[in-house]
């Protein structure tokens, strides 16, 4: 019996007609791949280092070098969904699995149960919604890693957090050209 397949059904668009989670992560790892880009990122030996991309349907991307030791705090983004993928070295996320609103409080108790961490390195990413929650950091004593992040819609805002414990506190809302 010959192989039938059926015909390639059109990617769904999300609801505001911009990539969807799933499409911001293929352009996150394609992009990762891109070895010359990669190279081209400045390394420094004491902070972060970053260029702004295009990022896929008029969303925004960054290419992100992480020094040993560096991470971000914990932070949401400001409502837009995103993606990110590994380009060299290996970063670790702790995330929150649980739907966080994004306004109306200051300090949050979360509930047993929510934390998830992964590694990602060597290509591999991770796509998320608009209410995600999480850190990302270079565990590595002695390696540099490099990243590609998207966000449709363009970051319009970045919320920061502290925890101790299970407790969340807002901390500070940083907005476009104020990101650190």
């Amino acid at each position: 019996m010959p192989d039938v397949q059926s015909p390639a059904r059109p990617r769904a668009r999300a609801h505001d007609g911009g990539p969807t989670a799933a499409e911001l992560l293929d352009f996150a790892r394609r992009t990762a791949a891109d070895r010359a880009l990669v190279a081209s990122l400045p390394l420094d030996p004491e902070g972060r280092t970053w260029i702004r991309l295009d990022g896929p349907g008029g969303g925004e991307a960054w290419l992100i070098g992480w020094p040993p030791g560096t991470g971000t705090g914990w932070h949401d983004h400001g409502g837009s969904r995103g993606a990110f993928a590994a380009a060299a070295g290996e970063l670790t996320e702790q995330s929150l699995a649980a739907a966080i609103p994004t306004e109306g409080w200051k300090t949050l108790e979360l509930a047993d149960g929510v934390d998830r961490e992964r590694r990602l390195g060597d290509g591999r990413g991770r796509a998320f919604g608009p209410h995600h929650v999480h850190q990302v950091l270079n565990l590595s004593p002695d390696t540099h890693a490099v990243s590609v992040h998207a966000y449709y819609p363009p970051l319009p805002l970045m919320r920061r957090y502290s925890r101790s414990g299970a407790v969340l506190r807002l901390e500070e809302i940083e907005r476009p050209g104020e990101w650190t």
